[in-house]
């Protein structure tokens, strides 16, 4: 319908264990929602352990209200949404029904709940309903915005803090509270769902063809003769059915992680408890050489879920195992989760997160332009964006992919984007990269709409009058926006500091490769243009010019080309971006250009794929907050390192691949599509590390798949390094499909045993998908 007017409704750290034959993860994903009225839904136990069954915000959604969905001027359409009774999913209808997992959204997906006019789509078709009716909920990753329009501006706001409790409640949770929620012994409430479906005739018995049925649902295909084995164990009554303690009995038997138990075993002893020096000897045996008896018992405390072992500062199985599946077990160094490098160095000394073609949603031969592309950028940390600006009608200039049919937004809606979103993640300054197509007239406008728009957030002079020539740093420009643009001849000098030099990745084949036969050094080259006094005005740091190789060297000339390059970065920004030629907004590998101390690596923040991941590796450390300090040899005006000869391996990383949790059904409607996992290990850095090594495939395994295996690596440039995890399902026949990754910078990877944090392709998180893996890294 139509709804314009509508109203209604963890002993020797070198010798990891080989784990043994099965391994299982404590817990499974929540499970698909089922459809309205098909199966029995969990009771309230989720919402309960949350503290918010009885909140009244709460309880309205779980009754469901009738929203208007808003797509278009004329798909204006009445949609039933309802929060699920897990607290953690929203179910909503379709018109035309499909597959159980088409129906919901998770709410730990949520980016941001926007009230009112605050989207794109509500600005400019929900101008007939009443901004208090009016809300917006972003997702992370490419999905869509879901605007709606509640029948009352009441309803709207239940829905706007019903989320926002759900979602802050989720973001509090300690990892003793989420464990307790779903404890390891305690299997109802998460798998409720999965034998509600199992069970056929709905008789809350499960014969041995329902658990069959089960198995595969959690992606597993067990041996018959052992699954059998296993149900006639637990089938105590004898009579060919499991229910009630014996399902259980089964869960847990078939939950259990033997690796951990091992592992915990070397260091309990017979008494099969952790006590507080004990598990200090394991966090030591880590590589946590600054754990304290206080800090094991800090722990034990936290993740400990008996009460009467805590009480005592014993640490049973299941609290180690909920120590190795929180942040703090986790292979990412979590000091690392929070600002800590030095912010107060000249912006040239820094990596920073730069997106190409930002307004693109799609392709960058026909896709939309959108202000929400933007939106997106700074909520995934980037700081330089980038605007392709040309003549628009009424005198308002329009951003577009010009020549192309990609569809135009005003120059001013995305300046007014910046100013709400460019500091809601990092405080850091953010640049706009202005690629200016237009005439001297509309060069004005936009230099009054950054004015008018930005205020006193826009850098206009110098912020130091006594040292002109230095860059600031991150911490002194701190929310601030810097336009980075041409400049008027006479007002800019050839080695001015702030110059940066810009290039297309050009040459090989493939496109990732950004200079012909090494890397020359640099020679700006003017482009004669007629620029507005207004705009070049506001290039005061980041004075735009295109760069061309030079040879032979001028600068350095008995320097080696790559260092050359990298000398030039350590006092100038470079901004690379990719080639204008690419049909379908592809991106290249910017590892090799951050190896030279390339400081704007540009990359298509919205197409997918490794590029994208080694870039969100990259900026994960140091609060993503978008900035990421250049290692010494890439910031000293002298230095002598080249990546294409970084000299002999300074570091061996040893990685023991042990086990998998819980790995996504890649067909979630098939219930016989089982993946067959393998896991691949990359090391990106200076070419001479650059490595690929992978374990070999599981049949038919992706619930709990063992390997046991172990890869090695050596490294001549590790604080350059990033190390990607990968999981694939095998294929003979065709290419592997992609199951899931997690990157990271090798400088912020922890050792000992770790479980690694599977991510989508997108970027989203595959909780609870882990690896289990043993690191050692030794220089």
């Amino acid at each position: 319908m139509l709804c314009g007017s509508w109203r209604s409704r963890r002993r020797q750290p070198e010798e990891p264990l080989v784990p043994a034959q099965v391994a299982t993860p404590v817990g499974l994903a929540s499970p698909p929602a089922s459809q309205e009225g098909n199966i029995k839904r969990p009771g309230l136990r989720a919402l309960k352990k949350m503290g918010l069954s009885e909140d009244e915000d709460v309880r309205a959604m779980l009754r469901g209200s009738r929203f208007c969905k808003i797509r278009s001027p004329t798909w204006q359409k009445e949609r039933l949404y309802r929060l699920q009774e897990d607290g953690l999913s929203v179910w909503f209808q379709r018109r035309i029904p499909r597959a159980p997992s088409q129906h919901i959204f998770f709410v730990q997906h949520i980016e941001a709940i926007r009230e009112g006019h605050q989207s794109e789509g509500l600005r400019h078709f929900g101008g007939a309903f009443e901004p208090a009716r009016c809300l917006t909920i972003a997702f992370k990753g490419r999905r869509k915005n879901l605007d709606l329009v509640a029948p009352t501006a009441e309803e709207a706001q239940r829905w706007v803090r019903g989320l926002a409790k759900l979602r802050a409640r989720l973001d509090a949770m300690s990892q003793r509270e989420r464990l307790d929620q779903y404890p390891p012994g305690d299997t109802h409430t998460w798998i409720h769902s999965y034998l509600h479906r199992a069970d056929s005739n709905q008789d809350s018995k499960m014969s041995f063809k329902e658990i069959k049925n089960l198995l595969r649902m959690v992606n597993l295909d067990m041996n018959d003769m052992y699954a059998y084995g296993l149900f006639k164990e637990c089938d105590r009554s004898k009579n060919e059915r499991l229910e009630g303690p014996e399902i259980e009995e089964f869960l847990r038997r078939l939950l259990k992680r033997p690796e951990l138990e091992e592992v915990f075993h070397r260091y309990s002893g017979e008494d099969r408890v952790l006590s507080a020096s004990e598990l200090l000897e394991f966090l030591e045996d880590q590589g946590e050489h600054k754990a304290t008896l206080a800090h094991a018992q800090q722990l034990i405390h936290t993740y400990e879920l008996n009460e009467t072992a805590k009480q005592h500062e014993l640490m049973t199985l299941d609290g180690f195992m909920m120590y190795l599946l929180s942040p703090e077990g986790a292979a990412l160094d979590l000091a690392h989760t929070r600002v800590f490098q030095d912010m107060d160095q000249p912006l040239a000394h820094y990596f920073i997160s730069s997106s190409h073609n930002t307004y693109l949603t799609d392709s960058q031969i026909g896709g939309p332009s959108s202000t929400e592309a933007y939106v997106r950028a700074f909520a995934q940390g980037c700081r330089c964006v980038e605007l392709d600006c040309w003549e628009g009608p009424g005198g308002e200039p329009v951003i577009y992919h010009g020549h192309t049919l990609t569809s135009k937004i005003l120059f001013r809606d995305v300046i007014q984007a910046v100013r709400e979103h460019a500091f809601t993640v990092s405080p850091y300054p953010v640049i706009l990269s202005l690629e200016n197509h237009c005439g001297l007239e509309q060069q004005a406008a936009m230099a009054r709409h950054l004015h008018t728009i930005l205020g006193d957030m826009l850098v206009t002079q110098t912020l130091d009058s006594q040292n002109p020539e230095e860059l600031p740093s991150p911490e002194r420009l701190k929310g601030r926006v810097l336009v980075k643009g041409k400049k008027l001849p006479d007002t800019r000098s050839e080695n001015a500091w702030g110059q940066v030099a810009e290039r297309r990745e050009v040459g090989r084949p493939g496109g990732w490769s950004w200079w012909v036969g090494g890397r020359p050094p640099l020679r700006l080259v003017s482009q004669a243009k007629q620029i507005s006094p207004e705009l070049s005005a506001l290039a005061v740091y980041c004075s735009s010019e295109r760069v061309i190789p030079q040879w032979p060297p001028q600068s350095h000339p008995t320097s080696p080309p790559g260092n050359s390059f990298v000398r030039h970065n350590a006092r100038h920004l470079t901004r690379v971006y990719p080639l204008g030629l690419r049909m379908n907004s592809a991106n290249y590998s910017p590892q090799e250009m951050w190896n030279s101390g390339c400081q704007l690596v540009a990359l298509n923040f919205q197409t997918p794929g490794y590029e994208m991941d080694l870039n969100a590796g990259r900026f994960l450390v140091n609060g993503q907050c978008g900035y990421i300090l250049k290692p010494v040899r890439l910031r000293s005006p002298n230095t002598t390192f080249d990546p294409e000869c970084p000299g002999p391996p300074r570091t061996t990383l040893t990685i023991q691949v042990l086990t998998a949790q819980q790995l996504p059904k890649l067909n979630t409607e098939k219930p016989n599509s089982i993946v067959d996992p393998l896991v691949r290990i990359e090391i990106h850095g200076v070419p001479a590390d650059c490595a690929r090594k992978k374990t070999n495939y599981v049949l038919n395994n992706g619930f709990n798949p063992r390997w046991g295996q172990t890869l090695q690596f050596q490294l001549r440039v590790p604080e350059l390094a990033l190390v990607r995890f990968v999981v694939e399902d095998y294929d003979a026949t065709s290419p592997n499909d992609f199951v899931g990754q997690f990157t990271l910078p090798l400088s912020s990877l922890k050792q000992g045993y770790r479980h690694i944090h599977l991510l989508s392709k997108d970027g989203a998180s595959l909780s609870p998908a882990t690896l289990f893996v043993h690191i050692c890294i030794r220089s």
